[in-house]
């Protein structure tokens, strides 16, 4: 018979968690929050970056893209590396590293220089996500897995929402300042937080439940005895890496952060095509998609984790966002429409987003998680070069930005369709 847990054993449990959520997770939200910003401050670079050093829009996205090169190619070791390694070090290392080479994205002259160090933000960046995902596998069961995921993946509307003003006033009201240009003081002043937050995070990040100081006994017996089933079913990376599920789902992971990507990257310029030309209300007409992305992923996050679904609510709004996608290449020169299904197609992909990594974080179970997460975000991770670079690549051969949009579209309706076609079981 099944044990009714008693309402003192659910309060007990509530209040563990309460407990690990604000010890965990706002501090990698904020670590996460300058990765992303990290990612896609270039868009708004691009603005005043591309005049000033005579870049093509195909450089520009091409060199938006091949981050994700870098990332790909050492994010399997990284890693595979971090149980033995610890969380702890493995975080510092990659945020002490990839805020000084965004720091130094100030010293960009040409585009040979530009590949090369956004080439390094990527190599240097790379395996954090993933990591992230295996760490919280660590401390969180299935039945919470997608809220704590979701809150953490916040970081990602939260760097739009932030970002953009911030990006927008810092490269217009430190223009000039000390000799250097407007987006030279964006690098600089976004970059150097993370040195700060690889220090800390040696003191703020226990490798592990046992590690943390800040629970007593009985909470590490608590916390145990809620990850002992899905900690019962182990297997080797070896296992993983010969499942052709785990490629599946990186297949649909692929078409979902192309569109992501390419969105975050062009979303400035695909308002700037709509008519608005002040850089500081670009900004903040960027923000607004993400402000919906947020609510959407936290909703979606609990919805998912109340009814035990996965696969319809990660389809469903990849679906949405196809459709929303599409629609706004019939939009050129209505700014307003073409925000709205803009804002909403960016909920829809942010919020597929988040319960996909639920999925996986199921399926694989014990140490080889770490390696079957980052398998899995290796190969779709390269996404996020395509995506952009087929937009900078349709730009300059058509002259409009809709095409690319357009050919973006069919993507997560792809992913909606192999998320739907693949019913994953509990991997034992």
């Amino acid at each position: 018979m099944l044990a009714i847990p008693t309402a003192s054993a659910v309060d007990e449990t509530s209040a563990l968690y309460s407990k690990i959520n604000w010890r965990l997770l706002p501090f990698l939200l904020v670590c996460y929050l300058f990765a992303y910003l990290d990612r896609v401050n270039v868009g708004f670079a691009k603005l005043q970056m591309q005049s000033d050093l005579g870049f093509s829009d195909a450089a520009y996205g091409v060199g938006a893209g091949i981050f994700f090169i870098g990332y790909v190619l050492f994010e399997l070791p990284s890693n595979l590396m971090l149980p033995r390694v610890g969380a702890r070090k493995t975080f510092s290392r990659i945020l002490v590293l990839w805020g000084i080479t965004s720091a130094c994205m100030l010293f960009v002259r040409n585009v040979p220089t530009f590949y090369a160090m956004r080439f390094l933000l990527g190599v240097f960046e790379a395996g954090f996500a993933p990591g992230m995902i295996y760490y919280l596998s660590c401390w969180y069961g299935p039945q919470r897995m997608a809220r704590a995921i979701a809150i953490v993946f916040l970081a990602g509307p939260i760097g739009g929402i932030v970002g953009g003003p911030v990006s927008a006033w810092l490269m217009t009201a430190l223009a000039g300042k000390a000799g250097l240009a407007g987006w030279q003081w964006m690098f600089l002043v976004e970059g150097l937080p993370c040195i700060l937050l690889g220090v800390m995070a040696l003191r703020l990040v226990p490798d592990r439940p046992a590690q943390a100081s800040w629970l007593s006994e009985q909470e590490r017996r608590l916390l145990e005895a809620e990850l002992s089933p899905a900690a019962a079913h182990k297997h080797s990376f070896k296992a993983v890496a010969k499942d052709a599920r785990v490629y599946v789902l990186a297949l649909a992971y692929f078409c979902i952060i192309a569109t992501i990507y390419a969105i975050s990257f062009w979303l400035p310029s695909l308002i700037k095509a709509q008519g608005v030309n002040d850089t500081v209300q670009l900004g903040w007409y960027s923000a607004i998609p993400y402000v919906a992305a947020a609510f959407g992923m936290v909703y979606m996050g609990r919805r998912s984790d109340r009814l035990g679904e996965r696969r319809f609510h990660c389809a469903v709004p990849a679906l949405g966002a196809a459709v929303l996608l599409a629609a706004s290449f019939a939009t050129d020169g209505n700014l307003l429409v073409s925000l709205v299904l803009l804002t909403l197609a960016t909920m829809g992909l942010w919020m597929a987003y988040t319960v996909f990594w639920a999925m996986p974080a199921e399926y694989i179970k014990g140490p080889a998680a770490a390696g079957g997460i980052a398998l899995i975000n290796t190969i779709g991770l390269s996404g996020g070069f395509w995506g952009p670079a087929v937009i900078g690549w349709t730009k300059s051969a058509t002259g409009s930005l809709g095409h690319g949009v357009l050919l973006m579209a069919s993507l997560p309706l792809l992913a909606a369709v192999i998320v739907l076609a693949n019913k994953l079981p509990a991997k034992r």
